[in-house]
């Protein structure tokens, strides 16, 4: 599948921070992780970390499908609101999933300290803004439950909106626990670092065909060579659902513009915080450590590639001019514009862990708006199953779940 339109900003931007060769010939492995995007470095750190054999293929160049057009920001709010998730699985499951996301974003920053990357991670507030007067009822019901959650959440009123920004919004929640980063400079950094702790890294390789017996899969690739491996974990994103035995997502398309840098941010809220809104589909926003603003959405159904990068121009000039509404005294400059195929899950949660029907395999599937926290969360799963240490995360992100829906 083509994930993204031409022009994404990060590759732009980084430019290719390494290089990894080709498979070219027969591997084995403990561990196959199929999927060179962020789902997949943040599996193979976690892997090789903990001392597994692992090799990484990807039928890209590594960082080239969804996470260059990324527009990374990292919130532990999830795309279904937290009193709305409560109601489908009952308020303690609702709220450890927001919980757990949260840990995630601050887990995301400590592990680029740690390794040293430098992918502009920084911790940022999240203002959810209502989209019309009809939706402060509900956003006052979501901050009520993010409350009762323990999460740190402040309730701004139209006069206190309006008092910290030009936006128009009639109400909105400010959390504390966001941040943004440079998902594409990530993924190499983790991939370097995977790669020292002995992981293995092939791209431009196509896996063409799995085959699992009773004590290994072999999967076989495009060219000629094959890999021999205890487990795979699939980490290929939105391209994954084919291996599944149903569909379990909707595609859509989303669009994002960004700005050439700016002097100054003259109305923008909270120390250029990230913002996003009730609306559904939402407008999100975030600013880049070089002073470029960021503006995405106006979703629409996927239905090809063709159509969607038809419609880029379009939606970026209707980008533009909703930004010119949000921030009258901020001068943006147009400088690229892109879209991307994301899925989202019914509940809005991601797919991870061991598939009943399909032996021997392991998914990283870090679907909707904050996939890059559930990536996070899907390594820490995955590696723990894989040695036998407890994790209650496999109980709310996995596939057991959905016998609930």
């Amino acid at each position: 599948m083509d994930l993204l339109s031409p022009g994404p900003y990060w590759p732009i931007k980084d430019g290719l921070p390494a290089a990894f060769p080709a498979l070219e010939r027969d591997v084995t492995a403990e561990v196959a992780v199929i999927g060179a995007g962020i789902s997949g470095a943040l599996v193979a750190w976690h892997l090789a970390e903990a001392g597994i054999e692992t090799v990484v293929v990807d039928r890209r160049e590594a960082a080239h499908g969804s996470t260059s057009g990324s527009t990374s920001l990292l919130q532990y709010e999830i795309d279904t609101p937290l009193h709305i998730l409560a109601r489908r699985f009952g308020t303690p499951a609702a709220a450890y999933c927001y919980r757990r996301s949260r840990r995630a974003v601050h887990a995301l920053g400590s592990l680029a300290r740690r390794l040293r990357i430098e992918c502009g991670y920084e911790a940022k507030e999240s203002l959810l803004v209502a989209s019309g007067a009809r939706h402060v009822p509900r956003l006052r019901r979501e901050f009520e439950a993010r409350v009762a959650a323990g999460l740190a959440v402040e309730w701004w009123p139209r006069s206190r909106v309006s008092r910290a920004s030009t936006l128009p919004h009639p109400a909105a929640i400010l959390s504390r626990d966001g941040a943004q980063v440079d998902a594409y400079r990530l993924t190499y950094g983790l991939l370097e670092a995977a790669q020292r702790r002995g992981a293995r890294v092939f791209d431009r390789t196509r896996v063409i065909r799995r085959r699992a017996t009773g004590r290994r899969v072999e999967l076989i690739t495009d060219r000629g060579a094959r890999i021999r491996a205890g487990q795979v974990v699939i980490a290929s994103g939105y391209e994954a659902d084919a291996l599944l035995p149903r569909r379990l997502t909707a595609l859509h398309s989303t669009f994002a513009l960004i700005s050439e840098p700016m002097r100054e941010f003259s109305g923008w809220p909270a120390d250029r915080c990230l913002i996003w809104e009730t609306a559904d589909p939402y407008l999100y926003l975030r600013t880049t450590p070089d002073n470029r603003a960021i503006i995405g959405g106006l979703d629409l159904p996927f239905r090809d590639p063709a159509a969607r990068d038809r419609a880029v121009a379009a939606k970026a000039a209707a980008l533009h001019a909703r930004f010119r509404r949000l921030f009258p005294r901020i001068s943006f400059e147009p400088a690229y514009a892109w879209a991307g195929t994301f899925a989202k899950t019914a509940d809005g949660l991601p797919l991870i862990g061991a598939h009943p029907q399909i032996p021997r395999t392991w998914f990283a599937l870090g679907y909707g708006g904050n996939g890059i926290t559930f990536s996070l969360i899907a390594a820490e799963l995955i590696r723990d199953q894989l040695l036998g240490r407890p994790n209650r995360d496999g109980a709310y992100f996995g596939f057991k779940r959905l016998e609930l829906l």
